[in-house]
């Protein structure tokens, strides 16, 4: 089973990232407002669900090793994150390349932004976190500690454009929004969904690993053997 995920799972995420690319650069319509520049969301938007997919799971992961003491949880919550800022940064850059036709600046103080912003730089703080602190189960608790504090930023993030004026549109929902247009960024969500599986499922090996070495006893030692007189 677990070979099969090996081979099978980056095979299936590179042909639905491949088809989700096909869908919206060739198949989805031109917006009528932005024409061909808005396909820029078909990976923008999975980005940014990806990152709120992932540090949803590394809160989720901080708790369970809280309550529980529960090593898995902590190599989980720490390989999520690491995915987690990697597509938070690329949501980033993204967002300035589309601002940039649109609005006319690559970068707005803007509510949306600010707060994705900060919630990147948290969670690279986390991840700096656990790089400064030697002691395992130390480190373990601060960085679950400050998971859950850096979380308090994603209602926020998702609710902003509701609640104040802001560049950045409001959700669209599928009433809004062409057919063809709904169904090719569900497609390129669900090829980040996998990339995001696949992502974690790689980190989570190697934060395992590490906490294999760190959290082994250390090797007897047989005394050493004095010199009759």
């Amino acid at each position: 089973m677990q070979k099969a995920l090996d081979v099978g799972l980056p095979i299936v995420a590179i042909v639905f990232l491949v088809v989700g690319g096909v869908l919206g650069l060739t198949v989805a319509p031109a917006d009528k407002d932005m024409g061909d520049v808005y396909r820029i969301m078909y990976v923008h938007v999975p980005a940014a669900w990806a990152a709120l997919l992932a540090v949803t799971v590394t809160f989720v992961a901080s708790l369970v090793y809280l309550l529980k003491n529960n090593w898995h949880a902590d190599a989980l919550g720490e390989a999520s994150a690491e995915v987690g800022v990697f597509f938070g940064a690329l949501l980033i850059v993204l967002g300035s390349i589309w601002a940039r036709p649109t609005w006319g600046v690559w970068w707005d103080w803007d509510p949306r932004l600010t707060t994705a912003a900060i919630l990147l730089f948290a969670f690279a703080g986390y991840l700096a976190l656990r790089r400064f602190v030697d002691d395992p189960e130390r480190r373990a608790t601060w960085a679950a500690v400050a998971a859950i504090v850096a979380y308090v930023d994603v209602p926020i993030l998702w609710f902003s454009v509701r609640w104040w004026r802001t560049l950045h549109q409001i959700q669209n929902t599928g009433e809004s929004t062409h057919s063809v247009m709904t169904k090719s960024l569900l497609w390129n969500a669900l090829a980040f969904a996998l990339l995001y599986v696949w992502f974690v499922r790689l980190r989570y090996r190697v934060a395992l690993a590490r906490q294999a070495e760190e959290l082994a006893e250390p090797p007897e030692t047989e005394p050493a053997h004095t010199p009759a007189p």
